[in-house]
């Protein structure tokens, strides 16, 4: 009789939380880091990489299409190598930009440049009488110290150009650096003053900025509302607007300013243009990271927000998505199809299901970065590094506690194809006792005390051997499970632990084989001046209740239940047949390739009703090859 031993009743019992309710509690917390980057604070967002995502993403969706709605007039190396260095005179400003309103015609002109000192006294009254009477704007610059690092706050030049209402959320500034008091009478001065991201990268702007109860505009913000005309602009909720760099330094028409004042360009290159004045060059360090580069001009954030702005004015901006939703969504979906796919899978294959996930989601957020600049576009992706970190290695250590104690109980007596299938599925506990439909098969030699009683030790032992070597090996390939030996036979059984559709034809099928395995063993004794040996075989179908029985110090898998009682009782019948196969009803109700010879009814010991008796029809059989076996299976 194979057995299986147990550990004792303090490590079978300790406690340990259930598969099902532990995946659950997994799912949950790895749903959790979508959420909280979702709706947690900023700096959840940020750790979960969302802003290096976007940045990758704003890199691939870049274009260099022409914008024409805007020019940008560089003030850059060549221009202060042949004009003469920083700070310029302010007459060559006025200049610049009556050359660009008059000769080149332009809609309008702002200066990303601050003028906190006076200057020639002709110079500065042109640009006072540009920046109140005609299409210029001016820049001025406030501080956003929130963390009150400068031991007294920035005052400097006189702050113009408020809005006359209060039309949005603005951002508190806590100093600012403005022009000179002669300009303080300009109609349109714009904020040029930026808060970086944690890591440096400028990616949004403060559109409106609010100081001593008023609110001032962003350089763009001033120059459309000054010169673009097409209506006012929807201002958004977040006081912080982000930046569409979905225009590349390549796609604004960029000109020299030494050009402009030579003029020596088309003018039908600037005409109708919005236009932004400012400079590249290294020694004026207007220079910031953005999503392109560590160091870009300035002046290139000046014309992507102008280019933002006026996208939103003309309604050519993308349709708004549920970001977050979609993330939600998204993550719970996969949250969802792990749970059902990590109990049925191999690690490796667990971790190409995440990676596959892991790429949708990020052709998903790709798609929707432009039409939500809120949501956190790698949530679902820490999501899914959580499941990988956890729930992977949490199913594989199921799957080696269940593939030990698979192997410990079953490998001495179960198919290894059942082995193999058993650790496949997804079942919390596979021996548990469960009522299954099987069938059992009880072999066992007739004759066995006269066989051996003229044999030494080790004869009979041979013999033994040999007999239950017949018996075993087609029990094995047919896919059956071995219960136990019997001495000089076996127990066996079909459909458990694992249902089997066709378990009474491959338990024939069986049969039939140890007949002739038998048959063979009798011929070679016959051969050596030995008695003939003959197998007594007993088959009954039906309900049974299969399981690992026992207690805490010692178990076997088994099935017990009347059919079970029933194939014994066959299986001793057979004595007073010349047939060595005695079936009952329930294994010729189920078999489909098999037919059967009537032997009519008997009253079997312990039946209270007689039982009707078949053999096969061995001429009639349809036998399963061995190497088929396997594929008989449901």
């Amino acid at each position: 009789m194979v057995e299986h031993t147990l550990k004792s009743p303090a490590a079978r019992y300790h406690f340990r939380l259930p598969a099902p309710l532990a995946r659950a509690l997994i799912g949950a917390l790895a749903l959790a880091l979508t959420i909280f980057a979702q709706w947690g604070p900023a700096v959840g967002t940020s750790f979960f990489g969302n802003e290096l995502a976007r940045d990758v993403f704003v890199r691939m969706r870049a274009i260099t299409a022409p914008e024409p709605r805007v020019l940008v007039v560089d003030i850059d190396e060549a221009s202060l190598a042949q004009l003469g260095p920083w700070p310029w005179p302010h007459s060559r400003i006025a200049d610049l930009v009556e050359t660009l309103l008059d000769r080149y015609e332009a809609r309008g002109v702002a200066l990303d440049i601050l003028l906190p000192e006076a200057g020639d006294a002709l110079g500065d009254a042109r640009l006072a009488a540009l920046a109140r009477h005609g299409p210029l704007v001016l820049a001025q610059a406030f501080d956003y110290d929130f963390a009150q690092l400068r031991p007294q706050p920035l005052r400097a030049g006189v702050l113009a150009g408020a809005r006359p209402r209060n039309d949005g959320a603005a951002t508190p500034a806590t100093g600012y650096i403005a022009n000179h008091a002669g300009l303080s009478h300009a109609r349109h001065v714009g904020n040029i003053g930026f808060i970086p991201d944690p890591d440096g990268v400028l990616r949004r702007v403060p559109l409106l900025t609010s100081f001593d109860g008023r609110q001032y505009p962003a350089l763009a913000l001033a120059l459309v509302d000054c010169c673009a005309g097409g209506g006012a602009i929807a201002l958004p909720a977040d006081p912080l607007l982000r930046v569409d760099y979905r225009r590349d330094w390549g796609a604004y028409t960029v000109v020299s300013a030494a050009d402009i004042l030579a003029q020596s360009i088309d003018p039908a290159s600037a005409r109708g243009r919005l236009v932004v004045v400012g400079s590249s060059s290294l020694g004026m360090t207007d220079r910031v990271a953005t999503p392109f580069a560590p160091s870009r001009p300035g002046l290139g954030v000046q014309a992507t927000m102008l280019s933002t702005l006026l996208d939103r004015q003309q309604g050519a901006v993308p349709a708004p998505w549920p970001g977050r939703l979609l993330a939600l969504g998204f993550a719970l979906a996969a949250v969802l199809l792990a749970g059902f796919a990590f109990p049925r899978l191999a690690a490796a294959a667990s971790v190409g299901l995440l990676a596959a996930l892991s790429l949708v989601w990020l052709g998903v957020a790709f798609a929707a970065a432009p039409h939500d600049p809120v949501f956190s576009t790698t949530a679902p992706l820490a999501t899914n590094l959580f499941l990988l970190a956890v729930a992977v290695p949490y199913q594989w250590q199921l799957t080696q506690r269940k593939s030990r104690r698979l192997l410990d109980t079953l490998r001495q007596y179960v198919a290894p194809g059942v082995v193999a299938e058993l650790l496949r599925s997804d079942m919390e506990d596979p021996l548990a006792p469960r009522l299954l439909d099987v069938t059992t098969l009880i072999a066992d030699m007739q004759g066995y005390t006269s066989q051996v009683e003229s044999l030494s030790m080790e004869e009979a032992a041979e013999l033994t051997r040999a007999f239950l070597d017949c018996l075993t090996g087609p029990v094995i390939a047919m896919q059956g499970t071995l219960d136990k030996y019997t001495g000089d036979g076996l127990v066996a059984f079909w459909g458990a632990p694992l249902p089997l559709e066709h378990h009474a034809d491959l338990a024939l099928d069986a049969a039939l084989e140890i007949l002739q395995r038998v048959d063979r063993l009798s011929r070679e004794r016959e051969k050596a001046g030995l008695p003939r040996l003959r197998v007594r075989i007993g088959i009954e179908s039906g309900p049974a209740m299969a399981g690992d029985f026992g207690t805490s110090f010692r178990s076997i898998y088994t099935a017990v239940g009347d059919s079970v009682n029933t194939a014994s009782r066959l299986e001793q019948a057979a004595r007073d047949f010349p047939h060595d196969v005695i079936i009952g009803a329930g294994t010729v109700e189920r078999a489909r390739r098999h037919r059967f010879v009537l032997l009519g009814e008997r009253h079997l010991r312990g039946k209270g009703k007689s039982t009707t008796l078949y053999t096969l029809d061995i001429g009639a059989a349809q036998p399963l090859p061995l190497f088929e076996a396997a594929e008989a299976r449901a």
